[in-house]
């Protein structure tokens, strides 16, 4: 089973909140919920957000501060809900970096369509879309998976979002402030004990031996590095 993605509806009004957490939640989806600029920078900050949906008119500032404040940070997908219809309104918010934009009232269904667009330019975008070797596992970014002559190999949701951001960036340095921002949001940015404990859950599943590592590196003072490639040859 792939590791749900995470979203993120920031809207003030309740009946809209209740109404895409019911239909996201079944389409496959974690959904994180904020009624206010504030609570959507909150979480946002201190959670690994995949999508974000945005509402502009929020109570206590306007959505597209929040679009530029995400922006500064990720490229994730960021899709705008919103009552404003002009033309003006929805160039305002694509400039500021939202992907897409809808009307309320909006179809479900188009929604949901929207939704998968967003996620495949952003997986078009990334640096390793090819599934890669790392040992005997192959790890599909698109899949979610990590597989092994057939068998999935079983991973947290903080598991594999981890060791997604190294395989993406495969074969090169990631500093661990990066990766405690990329997975656990910029809030953790210098909680280094998590991603030690992290990284060397990852290391039991994937090295064959997790005390000599020859895949999964630490670079000192820096941090850490996938590199990919078969098993060696006995």
């Amino acid at each position: 089973m792939s590791t749900p993605l995470n979203l993120l509806v920031v809207d003030d009004e309740a009946t809209i909140r209740d109404m895409l957490r019911t239909t996201l939640t079944a389409e496959g989806y974690a959904v994180q919920e904020a009624a206010s600029l504030r609570e959507g920078l909150a979480l946002a900050g201190n959670r690994r957000i995949d999508v974000f949906l945005i509402d502009l008119g929020l109570p206590d500032g306007d959505g597209i501060r929040l679009i530029r404040a995400i922006r500064e940070w990720t490229n994730r997908p960021i899709l705008v809900l919103s009552a404003r219809s002009q033309e003006a309104q929805k160039v305002e918010a694509l400039d500021a970096g939202a992907d897409d934009y809808l009307v309320k009232p909006f179809g479900v269904q188009e929604l949901h369509a929207r939704i998968r667009v967003a996620l495949r330019l952003a997986a078009r975008t990334g640096d390793q879309q090819e599934p890669l070797l790392v040992g005997p596992w192959q790890i599909d970014l698109t899949e979610r998976s990590v597989v092994r002559d057939g068998e999935r190999l079983r991973l947290s949701a903080t598991q594999w979002r981890l060791l997604e951001v190294l395989a993406k960036q495969a074969g090169r340095v990631v500093s661990s402030r990066q990766l405690l921002r990329e997975v656990w949001g910029p809030g953790h940015a210098e909680q280094g004990h998590y991603l030690r404990i992290y990284i060397r859950q990852l290391r039991q599943k994937l090295e064959a031996d997790p005390t000599r590592p020859i895949h999964l590196l630490t670079e000192v003072g820096i941090g850490y590095r996938l590199m990919p490639g078969p098993p060696p040859q006995p």
